[in-house]
């Protein structure tokens, strides 16, 4: 792989990652396109990590504030009113993990034995999602920020294990599965970004037995170049999600999505 190519990937991975047109399905594809087809799982992990970072970044304050609740939590202090609220999302958050690990762990398995096709279905089925959460959000209009639910919790956490396939938006089916079982759209977004914290660095420790493979057939100047590009792009297209969230504008990617599946079925073997 040459570091114009690392930078390419990196560039799509930072579109892709917070637009819900699925990361993963645009690298495989893309990938294919390039004649990359033996790029090892870790170097996408990697990019995954770049945009993680710019998640933290832009979503540092919530972070620490939930960072702080569970200090508070764990030296037992007298809880007030914002960290009763705070507890119950971090235990929705591990809740959220939980189910997603395990999700996870069946559709890694899955994956390399899926074709390029399947993954532009995967395109079509995030669509589908887009629409349907865009009119079911619409018509929750309570803005008011509430603690997501144990059973919320684990809904999110089933979509967000869905999103792991290829073609299947991660920040799509997450948000989507967020709106239809009741979270208001703006924080819907943030949890939805949030909770996928702990499942990118899962990822990343189970695929670090690939490391050296990633040196001996991509190269740390790729590698490297690939992540930069991933984390300056990811940052200004989160921004641009986070605004369109709360505008309820997600199914106008469903607009590019569709044919983008449809002749991706059509046209790639």
């Amino acid at each position: 792989m040459s570091v114009i190519q690392g930078i390419l990937l990196g560039f799509l991975q930072g579109v892709a990652e917070f637009l819900p047109i699925s990361s993963s399905g645009h690298l495989t594809v893309v990938q294919y396109l390039f004649g990359l087809e033996e790029v090892p799982l870790l170097f996408d992990v990697f990019l995954h990590l770049a945009t993680l970072a710019a998640v933290c970044l832009y979503f540092w304050r919530k972070i620490w504030d939930l960072l702080k609740c569970l200090g508070r939590w764990i030296s037992r202090k007298d809880a007030t009113e914002e960290d009763v609220i705070g507890r119950k999302n971090i235990i929705a958050i591990i809740l959220s993990t939980i189910v997603t690990g395990v999700l996870g762990v069946v559709t890694s398995k899955l994956i390399p034995e899926m074709s390029i096709k399947v993954t532009c279905a995967g395109f079509l089925v995030t669509a589908l999602l887009l629409i349907v959460s865009s009119k079911i959000g619409k018509k929750n209009t309570d803005e008011k920020e509430k603690p997501v639910s144990k059973v919320q919790a684990l809904v999110i956490g089933f979509m967000q294990g869905i999103g792991t396939l290829p073609g299947i938006s991660r920040s799509g089916s997450t948000i989507a599965g967020a709106m239809m079982c009741g979270v208001n759209r703006s924080f819907a977004g943030d949890y939805s970004f949030i909770v996928s914290i702990p499942a990118i660095l899962g990822a990343f420790v189970l695929e670090l037995k690939d490391i050296g493979e990633v040196s001996q057939t991509i190269g740390a100047a790729p590698v490297i170049a690939g992540c930069a590009a991933a984390f300056a792009v990811g940052y200004i297209s989160l921004a641009l999600l986070m605004k369109m969230i709360r505008k309820g504008n997600l199914q106008w990617f469903a607009a590019y999505l569709i044919p983008a599946g449809i002749l991706g079925m059509i046209f790639l073997k």
